[in-house]
């Protein structure tokens, strides 16, 4: 535990350079007096490292000194490999870079690491993109992305979905964000953060005003909130239905028995969850509401005429009568078939008085 711990605290000096024992024992999750027992192991041990006192002070290595990654188990070198996403580098132009680093590092790994590595590479792939859908075209994801790296303002000119439709904004590119095979930037601007999606971007052009990224502000923790906002403002209706057991294994519900299960489901609107519950057919049968349940009734009526009790319209004939342009008997005709399709229950086969 100790050793790792002394691993951690050498990395963290390598990376981040001058850090005071507070921010090495908050990083680390002990205490100030632990950091100045391992400081001083470290320091036996023959790395060269130093401590300063008072306002600007803190502890940071030679300059020039760089451990190599023999401190790496073989959980963390598989992890190192498995992380990386060599298709998300490519899109970034980063793709020939990764390849470089992943061969330095496996330069730097002992032989027994070296192997384990290699097997994650060729035993797992990373497919970010869904099924039922190509890949977006994000023709300006490389230009947002240099913007980011440079934290330079752009001028964008952005597609959205409401009016106007097309607009142009000034914001300044905080971070990118890989969601799903689609790429997103969030980005502060006049009225706030927000998101973007890459693939809506109909133009941009860089600026030479630079910006400095807000206190506190952090990439994930942003995304991870705006997620739960959107998932919030998503879900904003329920649903009471009954499932059978297919209906709720495809929709995610533990069947609470072998027959009918009710339950309780989160929807984002009357025509979105229409659309939803239709897709499982005679699997589900909504209770409430009352809107939904009547829409997906009249959606049933429509498919039994359409499927099973459809006539042949009035208003294509197989062949015009010559005189008026109508088949004759047409209104006697409708009264018996309606008649007969009262009575028997099925609908009536119409055959044309006219040669074909």
């Amino acid at each position: 535990m100790r050793a790792s711990r002394l691993v951690t605290l050498l990395l963290l000096l390598q990376n981040r350079g001058r850090m005071t024992a507070q921010q090495l024992a908050e990083e680390l999750e002990v205490s100030v007096r632990t950091v100045y027992r391992d400081v001083e192991a470290l320091g036996a041990a023959g790395i060269p490292l130093y401590g300063a006192a008072g306002h600007a002070g803190g502890y940071r290595l030679v300059d020039g000194y760089r451990t190599r990654l023999t401190g790496l188990t073989a959980n963390e070198a598989q992890a190192a490999f498995l992380a990386a996403l060599p298709g998300a580098a490519a899109e970034l132009g980063l793709g020939e870079a990764l390849a470089t680093a992943q061969l330095k590092l496996r330069a730097a790994l002992p032989a027994e690491l070296r192997e384990h590595a290699g097997r994650i590479q060729e035993h797992f792939l990373l497919d970010a993109p869904g099924w039922y859908g190509d890949a977006d075209r994000t023709p300006h994801l490389a230009s947002v992305a240099a913007a980011v790296w440079a934290r330079r303002a752009v001028v964008l000119r952005y597609r959205r979905w409401r009016a106007p439709e097309e607009i142009e904004r000034r914001v300044e590119p905080y971070g990118l964000v890989l969601k799903a095979g689609r790429w997103y930037l969030v980005a502060g601007g006049p009225s706030g953060i927000r998101t973007y999606r890459v693939d809506q971007i109909l133009g941009l052009r860089p600026l030479e005003a630079q910006f400095v990224l807000p206190d506190g502000f952090d990439l994930a923790g942003h995304w991870n909130s705006h997620l739960a906002d959107f998932r919030a403002r998503l879900h904003t209706g329920e649903a009471l239905v009954r499932l059978t057991p297919e209906g709720a294994r495809r929709l995610g519900v533990t069947p609470t028995s072998d027959g009918w299960t009710e339950a309780r489901v989160p929807i984002e609107s009357i025509d979105h969850a229409h659309g939803q519950f239709l897709r499982l057919g005679a699997d589900v049968e909504v209770m409430a509401p009352a809107e939904l349940r009547d829409r997906i009734a009249a959606t049933a009526r429509t498919l039994v005429t359409r499927y099973e009790g459809r006539s042949p319209s009035p208003r294509t004939p197989c062949r015009a009568c010559p005189s008026s342009g109508r088949r004759p008997g047409w209104a006697g005709w409708t009264r018996r078939a309606a008649v007969w399709w009262g009575r028997s229950g099925r609908p009536p086969v119409r055959r044309c008085p006219w040669p074909r």
